[in-house]
C-alpha cells in the first residue's frame, strides 16, 4: 500500500487521529506502520507542525525491563515516531505517565479520562457513600487523583470519599494478589484503572471489596483492550458494572453476561476540545479542570 494526504498540507498544523489497537481487519503493527508512513509523507509535504492524537498507544505498558534482556518497547516506539517527523504526541491515560513523557524527546501530552467518567456517573453517586479503589499499588496515584476530582464534583471533602488499594505481586512470571489495604464503604466502590486486558486483577479487587461489605462494585477503565478470556472472567458477579471509553472498541466481548453490564462512553468531545486547545496554544491541564468543574 501507499498512503498520502489528498490535499495540500504545506505550512499547516496537521492533526493525525489514530488509535493503535488490533481489530478484526488490521493488527496493531499494520496500523503503526501506516501511521509512520503517513506522518513521514506529511513531513515531506511541508507540513508546518504534526501532532499525533493517539487515544490508545500500543506498547505503552512495556516501559521497563522486568526480565534480563527485555526490550524497552515504549522507547523504541517513541524513537520511530520522532524519526518520521512528528512534533507532538497526545495519548489518553497511559500506563505510566512519567515513563511515557521521558520516552519522547518531542512534546508528549497526556489526557486523563476523569471527565468522561464523571459526567454520567455523578447523578447516581450524589446520595451514596463512595470508596475509590486501585486494583494494584502501581495505580494508587491514579485512584488518588480520581478520588480528589470525584470529591470536588460531589461537593465533598476528599476525606469523605474513602481510598483503598489491593496488593499485587509478580514473581517468576506468576501473578499473586494480596490483601485489600484501606477502608471500604458499605455503599458503592469504584475500581479505577487505565485498561482491562484479561480482567483478573479487576475481579480479584471486586471480590475483596464485596468481602469487606461493598454493596456494589463499578469498574472504570479508559481502555477496554479485552483478551479473549475476558468474556468469561468479567462475567463474575462480584463486578456489577464495567465502564470503558471508546478509545478501543470492545469487539472481543461477545457474551451477553458482560455486554449487559458494560457501558462504553465516548471520548470524542474531550479529543476534539484537546485538538482545539493545542491549535490555539491553550493549556490542556486547564481544559481538563474546566470540563470537570462544568460537571459539578
Amino acid at each position: 500500500f501507499k498512503i498520502r494526504p489528498l490535499q495540500s498540507v504545506r505550512g499547516r498544523h496537521v492533526f493525525v487521529l489514530a488509535s493503535l489497537y488490533s481489530d478484526p481487519d488490521l493488527s496493531v503493527n499494520d496500523k503503526l506502520l501506516r501511521l509512520l508512513m503517513f506522518t513521514g509523507a506529511l513531513r515531506d509535504a511541508s507540513a508546518r507542525e504534526i501532532s499525533l492524537i493517539l487515544p490508545y498507544l500500543a506498547y505503552a505498558r512495556k516501559d521497563r525491563r522486568t526480565k534480563s534482556r527485555d526490550p524497552l518497547s515504549l522507547r523504541y516506539l517513541a524513537e520511530m515516531i520522532e524519526a518520521v517527523g512528528a512534533d507532538r504526541v497526545v495519548c489518553f491515560e497511559v500506563h505510566n505517565p512519567a515513563a511515557y513523557e521521558n520516552a519522547f524527546r518531542r512534546v508528549a501530552e497526556h489526557l486523563k479520562a476523569t471527565s468522561v467518567f464523571l459526567r454520567p456517573l455523578l447523578p447516581e453517586l450524589r446520595s451514596e457513600s463512595v470508596t475509590v479503589v486501585s486494583p494494584d499499588t502501581g495505580g494508587y496515584k491514579r485512584a488518588q487523583d480520581f478520588r480528589e476530582q470525584l470529591a470536588r464534583a460531589l461537593d465533598k471533602e476528599a476525606s469523605e470519599v474513602e481510598l483503598a488499594f489491593v496488593e499485587k505481586k509478580r514473581s517468576a512470571g506468576e501473578l499473586t494478589h494480596g490483601r485489600l489495604v484501606g477502608s471500604v464503604t458499605k455503599g458503592t466502590v469504584i475500581i479505577i484503572d487505565d485498561l482491562i486486558v484479561t480482567g483478573r486483577t479487576l475481579v480479584h479487587a471486586a471480590r475483596a471489596c464485596k468481602a469487606q461489605g461493598a454493596s456494589r462494585v463499578l469498574a472504570l477503565a479508559t481502555h477496554g483492550v479485552f483478551h479473549p478470556s475476558a468474556d468469561q472472567i468479567l462475567a463474575d458477579p462480584a463486578l456489577d458494572r464495567i465502564v470503558v471509553t471508546d478509545t478501543v472498541p470492545p469487539w472481543r466481548i461477545q457474551g451477553d453476561q458482560v455486554k449487559n453490564k458494560m457501558t462504553v462512553l465516548s471520548a470524542t468531545d474531550l479529543t476534539a476540545r484537546a485538538i482545539e486547545t493545542i491549535h490555539t496554544h491553550g493549556s490542556l491541564t486547564r481544559l481538563m479542570e474546566e470540563i470537570v468543574e462544568s460537571d459539578m
